[in-house]
């Protein structure tokens, strides 16, 4: 019996991935990842690093990718609710600079799978957001850059108007997609 439900999306590579539910009077268990299964899936990738943030309403964390060692993510939120964004930016891609989000809560779920050579951003929409993935392969400072979230040609939707931003320095100076060398 599949534990999963892996949904493609309009961007090559890049997966929903919902986890079924094994439901009682006691509550639930689920499974978040089972190698076999994902290898059936097509999503044949290596975790070997796992982390986990917590943040407060309002706090967007992104769009971060690294230059060198890109890395391909399994993200999910395990306390509250965020806008997860995924932005395309291998050169080769037909959807390249095309980006899609999705709302990720404790309460669906439901995770996203990023492919290797995508930017990945966040916005936490409930009061605090604990958001925890795999990735398949290290952080390296020396490698990580960015897009700035509000990109004008990437157009991303983000549910601002009642959230007032938070952002790190950092992320306040990264460029527009294509200022950057990818």
């Amino acid at each position: 019996m599949c534990k999963f439900n892996f949904i493609e999306t309009y961007i090559k590579d890049l997966y929903v991935v919902e986890p079924k539910l094994n439901m009682d009077k006691r509550g639930y268990f689920m499974e978040s990842y089972n190698e076999k299964e994902f290898f059936d899936a097509g999503l044949n990738m290596k975790f070997i690093q796992d982390n986990e943030s917590f943040s407060k309403k309002g706090v967007l964390r992104g769009l971060h990718f690294q230059r060198h060692h890109s890395q391909g993510k399994l993200v999910r939120v395990t306390q509250g609710e965020v806008f997860d964004v995924a932005v395309d930016i291998r050169k080769k891609s037909p959807t390249y600079g095309r980006y899609y989000s999705i709302i990720l809560s404790a309460k669906n779920k439901n995770q996203l799978y990023i492919p290797r050579e995508f930017a990945h951003g966040f916005l936490v929409l409930s009061e605090y957001a604990t958001f925890v993935y795999k990735s398949t392969d290290y952080y390296y400072k020396e490698y990580e850059s960015g897009i700035i979230y509000n990109d004008i040609d990437l157009s991303i939707n983000w549910p601002i108007e009642k959230i007032d931003i938070i952002l790190s320095e950092k992320d306040k100076k990264w460029k527009s997609l294509k200022n950057i060398d990818s």
